[in-house]
């Protein structure tokens, strides 16, 4: 039988707000591609990524085009070809990945090679605020093994400064989401040293961090926005420490794994990360991040429901997926 395709948009409200240096969200926008074959049905869940110009219609645009492609049977492989890397095609992706486990009754954990799939940390973000605000957060969620600070350019010192004060044993990620400006960046990295920082998380603009090879990192950096897929790598090896591979700027998990590997044969340590989703949109996150150095898997965390069945979350650790749910 042809395989059949169906998409549905979805909103999913955030817990309280959800605020970043590009603006605050109180909802959360999927897309969820279904695939059917006979009677298996796979799904993949992607969030359009309004950084690059992505729209839930932009985004079903695309599936659309590739809809007598997809229902004619294309691998992942033709779809990596026939799509640009973004959410359109993780969503297809990771669909593909689910029809073929739930066709063939084989675990896709099994199909990486992953023998028995771990729980894993993962990050808590704290959304930016005023440093009392943050840090009143960060107080509350102290008892959380590793914290993502998000940063917003002017006044950052005493988000820092409040932030690790709250912290206690907490280790912590700085996200500057691009805010930083290069006159600062030093002064801000040495801070973040003193203060005992782990990571610091794409501090500046995609088009403006050439300047990060040509520095002295007393905390290690991370590229996030700069980061799309694995021929970037080469690009970025100099001038970060680390790479936040999320699906939806890769383009599934097929092209992730790829990317993750180059990442590695480059040095690079590899944070696993997300957009603010559901667990449908983590579960494949949760199987590529197995051996990742840090893990922020936290969106069904910043909703106020969660789809059922979901992923088990039990404070910080989150497990790996069920099949009713993905994979």
């Amino acid at each position: 039988m042809k395989r059949q395709l169906a998409l549905a948009a979805e909103t999913w409200p955030i817990a309280g707000k959800f605020v970043i240096a590009r603006g605050a969200r109180t909802q959360a926008k999927v897309l969820v591609c279904t695939i059917g074959e006979n009677a298996s049905i796979g799904r993949g869940e992607c969030v359009p990524y309004a950084r690059y110009g992505e729209t839930v219609e932009s985004v079903s645009a695309q599936i659309e085009a590739l809809r007598g492609r997809i229902e004619s049977g294309a691998s992942h492989e033709e779809i990596l070809r026939a799509i640009e890397a973004g959410a359109a095609r993780n969503a297809i992706d990771c669909a593909l990945w689910d029809l073929t486990a739930k066709r063939t009754e084989t675990r896709v954990s099994a199909t990486l090679g992953i023998e028995k799939p771990r729980a894993l940390a993962t990050a808590f973000t704290i959304s930016l605020g005023s440093p009392d605000e943050m840090a009143q957060s960060t107080a509350a969620n102290a008892h959380r093994p590793l914290l993502k600070i998000k940063l917003g350019g002017d006044g950052d010192e005493d988000r820092l400064q409040a932030v690790a004060a709250a912290a206690g044993t907490a280790r912590l990620i700085a996200d500057a989401n691009e805010a930083w400006r290069q006159a600062d960046l030093e002064h801000r990295l040495e801070l973040c040293a003193r203060l005992g920082v782990a990571l610091v998380e794409q501090p500046l603009p995609q088009d403006h961090d050439a300047v990060l090879a040509e520095i002295r990192r007393p905390v290690p950096v991370c590229a996030d926005e700069s980061l799309h897929v694995a021929a970037d790598i080469d690009r970025l090896a100099g001038r970060y420490d680390a790479v936040n591979i999320k699906l939806d700027k890769a383009g599934g998990l097929t092209a992730a794994l790829q990317l993750k590997a180059r990442a590695r044969q480059a040095g690079l340590q590899v944070m696993v990360g997300c957009m603010v989703a559901t667990s449908l949109a983590m579960a494949p996150a949760v199987l590529l991040a197995q051996d990742a150095d840090y893990v922020d898997l936290d969106g069904p965390l910043l909703l106020a429901s969660d789809r059922e069945p979901g992923l088990r979350y039990d404070g910080s650790l989150v497990y790996p997926p069920e099949p009713e749910l993905w994979g």
